[in-house]
């Protein structure tokens, strides 16, 4: 008996038996009633059995593998030419992240590979790129990355077929992935909470992005409405300014106003991220340089009561694009990890607290009569430009904002245009009416003196050059003209 069959409890019968193969030996059988020959038979073909069901296993991750990193850089002909061989065995996606790929990060053919239909539709640069960096880290992880990329992109695709959920199962669907592959991490690197979040966010960058366009504002939801009844909301109380919310933010300072409009940059430039976090990153600037601002202007930190109505202040400035779809994307598929704790949660929570406040702004909230509240709602009237007789409708003087301040001193400057322009118009037109009655008056007058006078106009009398000379007989006869003969 052989010492690998004694290792794998297989034992022989060394009664004297005939072989149940057929074969006519009789004599000692081994395992199953068969000889020492048709037994080796036996196994050499479960054996060949078993590496065929392995080659297929292999070609079938391979495939996975192919469409998942479809959307690699170009490789070198080297593999190319090892994948095209038919006689060789794909590389496997545990061989792809072996320490021997890391020298070769781009050891893969993807050139004549088309990419499934629903990678084709979210292909982009901003996914082509967050793929390729998805994988390049996923290679420093060795034997996790591989089992990490390979349940994000199974993940990708169950939910590119699940398109008929409504946002809350497609929120806990991405929430309990986010749990089980959290879980799994926590095993794998033993309980590393710093190693396991840094995975976490490059996996909510990579599935996040590749969901975007097909979570973010589902069609099952009213987020749209909810959008176009907030910007409505914000563009009617354009009218609310800082004296009004309390806000210590001085504006004519230039680092103060500086601070403001990168706020507003900040909030604005949320909109145009895919990854929760990525937005999650604006609203934490953006309140960075609101108690920036804060600071400079009290000469000292900001206190909570002093940043929510900064934060409330800055959001009616800013009216952002889809504010509640945001919102809601946010809470919906951002790592709750990072949502719940830290300062990017904190500034989140204020900034929902700001947006719940200007959906209930009353004339409470801005101690204002409810009459001038509704009317100034309404655009009948606005409090910084009172109605006046006639003349431009002047701004408040008090109001701090340096543009607006601006706009005051050109609308008095126009006003008093416009009063200069009133008077040289006047003087035209009684200039106009003075020519015209002096005009009138010396046409009378010629007239009156050409009746008085008449003019006579008689003809001349015609005489000789020297008939009214009275000493002509004095004169000598006039010359005689002499013709001499020559």
């Amino acid at each position: 008996m052989s010492q690998w069959m004694v290792r794998r409890g297989i034992h022989m019968d060394q009664s004297e038996l005939l072989c149940n193969k057929g074969c006519g030996y009789y004599g000692n059988v081994a395992w199953q009633g068969l000889c020492s020959k048709c037994w080796r038979e036996e196994y050499q073909r479960a054996r060949q059995k078993q590496i065929q069901e392995d080659w297929a296993l292999a070609e079938k991750l391979q495939k996975e593998e192919e469409a998942a990193y479809a959307s690699l850089a170009p490789f070198s002909k080297f593999e190319e030419r090892k994948t095209n061989e038919k006689t060789r065995k794909v590389t496997t996606v545990k061989k792809f992240f072996s320490p021997s790929s890391r020298t070769a990060p781009k050891k893969e053919n993807q050139e004549g590979k088309i990419p499934s239909p629903s990678i084709r539709r979210q292909s982009s640069i901003e996914t082509d790129r967050v793929s390729r960096d998805f994988v390049e880290f996923l290679k420093t992880l060795q034997k996790p990355g591989r089992e990490v990329h390979k349940q994000s992109s199974a993940f990708i695709e169950i939910m590119a077929n699940k398109k008929d959920l409504g946002a809350d199962e497609l929120s806990e669907c991405v929430q309990d992935f986010y749990q089980n592959m959290s879980d799994r991490l926590m095993t794998n690197f033993k309980g590393s909470s710093e190693r396991v979040e840094q995975v976490m966010d490059e996996v909510e960058m990579y599935i996040m992005t590749r969901l975007y366009k097909s979570v973010f504002c589902p069609e099952t939801t009213e987020d749209e409405k909810k959008d176009l009844a907030t910007q409505n909301r914000i563009r009617a109380l354009h009218w609310v300014d800082i004296q009004m919310l309390c806000v210590p933010v001085d504006e004519e300072i230039p680092a103060v106003s500086d601070n403001v409009v990168k706020a507003i940059t900040d909030v604005i430039e949320m909109d145009s991220k895919r990854v929760p976090r990525d937005k999650l990153t604006c609203i934490t600037r953006c309140s960075k340089h609101i108690f920036s601002a804060i600071k400079i202007t009290k000469s000292e930190p900001a206190s909570a009561d002093d940043f929510l109505p900064t934060l409330i202040y800055i959001v009616l400035k800013a009216n952002p694009p889809r504010l509640q779809s945001n919102i809601q994307y946010i809470t919906r598929f951002c790592n709750p990890g990072r949502l719940m704790t830290g300062e990017d949660g904190y500034y989140f929570t204020n900034l929902c607290c700001a947006v719940a406040f200007i959906e209930k702004l009353d004339a409470q909230s801005l101690n204002l009569d409810p009459v001038d509240f509704e009317r100034y709602m309404s655009g009948q009237a606005s409090p910084r430009r009172p109605q006046v007789d006639s003349g431009w409708p002047q701004m408040d003087t008090a109001a701090s904002i340096p543009a607006l301040a601006q706009v005051n001193q050109n609308l008095d400057l126009l006003s008093g245009l416009g009063s200069r322009q009133e008077r040289v118009l006047e003087g035209a037109r009684s200039m106009q009416s003075d020519l015209i009655t002096w005009q009138e008056s010396v046409e009378r007058e010629v007239q009156e003196i050409l009746e008085k006078y008449p003019l006579e106009i008689r003809p001349p009398a015609l005489s000789a050059i020297d008939s009214d000379n009275m000493e002509n007989d004095r004169l000598p006869l006039p010359l005689t003209p002499q013709v001499f003969a020559g």
